[in-house]
């Protein structure tokens, strides 16, 4: 598999990157990622966004998308925006792997609506 050089590794993504705020990958599509893109750009942040797939103890999987700042200020604004949760990849990835999966605790509850985002309506079933 050949990797693309314009595109760091996963590694460096989480050690040059790690202030991480992820957000279920069915709220970053279509107009989402436009309004995503648009806000990290109208305030100079400098991302990567890199994917995860979260699994629950009942074996429910989704997957979730990590919108990766330098700066710990940007994520939290970006957070304060956007909503998410805050994702350590150290701590939250399965044996601290750059690809491991991120194993959650509490119960499954879908999201649908998170700050100015919404699934779109064909994805919602």
């Amino acid at each position: 598999m050949v990797r693309s050089r314009s595109i760091p590794p996963a590694s460096t993504i989480d050690r040059d990157w790690p202030h991480q705020i992820a957000l279920p990958d069915d709220l970053c599509v279509a107009h989402n990622l436009t309004l995503i893109r648009e806000f990290c750009a109208s305030h100079g942040y400098d991302f990567w966004i890199r994917h995860v797939q979260a699994i629950w103890p009942t074996g429910k999987y989704e997957d979730w998308r990590l919108h990766c700042f330098r700066d710990p200020t940007a994520a939290e604004a970006f957070q304060a925006h956007f909503g998410g949760i805050v994702f350590d990849p150290v701590r939250d990835r399965e044996n601290g792997r750059a690809r491991g999966v991120w194993r959650r605790q509490e119960e499954y509850k879908r999201i649908l609506d998170q700050g100015p985002l919404s699934v779109p309506e064909i994805l919602r079933s």
